[in-house]
């Protein structure tokens, strides 16, 4: 996985909130993407978001954190917070399967300077797969069962769509801060 993301063209726009700028300027994205599913839908990221696939292990919970934060794991010394991506679309919390997984992505920390790791919870990842950016459409603005903001377009591949996240959006430092406040808030009452 890591040698898809070595190779990558250093010149490549970043898929996420950019995309539509990118799109209409022939700006090149990445054509290659993960897929995974949460529940029946299937969703995609951009591998160059992606640090690496684990299986999923116990977690240690940390108190008063949002229902989406399911707790955090020791990736090779380093705490990294995991995500369950079904909670975080305001959905029933992910059932434990055999193929649950944690993807480990890397994104932006919001201050524009560093990177932070982070896991998200997944119920089964499927493959890596090229769409070209003319099978990229506009987020559509309503008909999804998630926040539009967190989709960065469509990709149609095989004959099938794809969402394509902004995974800086869905994984955003600030809100989730802001979540974590408002949970301590809600039970301190």
């Amino acid at each position: 996985m890591n040698t898809a993301v070595n190779n990558a063209v250093n010149n490549v726009v970043t898929y996420g909130s950019s995309a539509i700028v990118a799109l209409q300027s022939g700006a090149a994205l990445p054509s290659q993407f993960l897929t995974f599913m949460l529940g029946e839908d299937q969703y995609a990221v951009g591998i160059l978001h992606i640090k690496e696939i684990i299986e999923y292990g116990s977690l240690a919970t940390v108190p008063m954190m949002p229902d989406c934060v399911r707790g955090v794991i020791n990736l090779r010394g380093a705490v990294v917070p995991v995500m369950d991506l079904s909670a975080r679309f305001g959905r029933s919390p992910s059932v434990i399967g055999k193929r649950s997984c944690i993807v480990i992505v890397e994104v932006d920390s919001g201050d524009g300077e560093c990177k932070q790791v982070l896991g998200m919870l997944v119920d089964a990842v499927n493959a890596v797969v090229e769409i070209a950016a003319g099978d990229i459409e506009p987020a559509p603005s309503f008909g999804t069962r998630i926040r539009p903001d967190f989709i960065a377009g469509i990709g149609k591949f095989n004959g099938k769509f794809v969402i394509l996240l902004d995974i800086e959006h869905v994984l955003s430092n600030e809100e989730i801060v802001e979540m974590a406040r408002d949970t301590v808030a809600a039970r301190s009452n």
